[in-house]
């Protein structure tokens, strides 16, 4: 019987280290595969024709002019999953080591799976929201871009305007505006991003928008919403407004579809998404 248990218990854990590992593995493929760093591009930020030639360049095949095929490192494109429903994740981490996450909309499922993680260039502040005009923060919270938010002649070669502030932040009194997600890698409170990667995530928005996509959800956090990262915080004085951010972030580790969001009496509110 003592060998019986012994068997069991050694078995047992075999079984519990083997799907760590598939877990882990099935993470680090994702981080590695899917993970763009950014680059320049060769289409020049003063071209007004920048959006046009930038959404064919990430859209059609055949104007694709680089040495080397898009689907190929260091691109990782796919040209197929062009115009399907878009959800961002930000996930700031730090000004190095933030990222934005494109979660795309598998048409037989309709869950959103994950396509690529683009290296944030630079955004200014320390983790937690941003509160007031001029304070340098990047947001946190729940936001939306729609088709009146994409800016194809931006100063910062393309730009997605993610609205904040949003009903959360105005109850708050939080102030600020055009928070944007951009090129040419230089920011004061936005996500700037270089402008190969503003290019490629313009195009899905932009794509997902005129394909029928009513707005995109755009979901910024400080870090991963994990147990484990929120417990570390628990002195921080966003503690509380970092728990009810994390209640978005396990609705859409859960369902696989980010969740609709309200404010009600000064908080967010989650519901099925429609």
């Amino acid at each position: 019987m003592l060998m019986r248990m012994r068997f069991f218990v050694i078995m047992s854990l075999a079984c519990l280290i083997g799907v760590t590992w598939v877990f882990r593995v099935k993470a680090d493929e994702r981080s590695q595969r899917g993970f763009f760093a950014g680059g320049s591009s060769d289409i020049s930020s003063d071209d007004p024709a920048r959006a046009g030639k930038a959404i064919a360049k990430w859209s059609d095949p055949e104007a694709w002019t680089g040495e080397a095929p898009a689907s190929e490192a260091p691109y990782f494109w796919d040209y197929e999953v062009v115009g399907r429903p878009v959800f961002l994740r930000v996930i700031k981490n730090s000004s190095r080591t933030g990222v934005i996450e494109v979660w795309l909309e598998d048409p037989d499922t309709r869950h959103f799976e994950f396509f690529k993680a683009y290296r944030i260039a630079y955004f200014s502040g320390d983790p937690g929201p941003k509160i007031k005009q001029g304070d340098n923060q990047a947001p946190e919270g729940f936001y939306c871009i729609g088709r009146s938010g994409l800016n194809p002649i931006s100063s910062y070669h393309l730009s997605m305007d993610i609205g904040y502030p949003n009903a959360f932040d105005r109850h708050h009194g939080r102030t600020g505006d055009w928070l944007m997600i951009h090129g040419k890698a230089v920011s004061i409170g936005c996500f700037a991003m270089t402008d190969t990667s503003i290019e490629q995530l313009y195009t899905l928005v932009e794509t997902a928008l005129t394909s029928g996509q009513k707005f995109v959800r755009v979901h910024c956090f400080p870090f991963p919403m994990t147990e484990e990262h929120l417990k570390q915080e628990v002195d921080s004085p966003h503690y509380g407004f970092w728990s009810d951010l994390k209640r978005g972030w396990d609705w859409f580790e859960r369902e696989g579809r980010p969740p609709n969001v309200e404010v009600k009496d000064g908080r967010y509110v989650f519901s099925k998404f429609p």
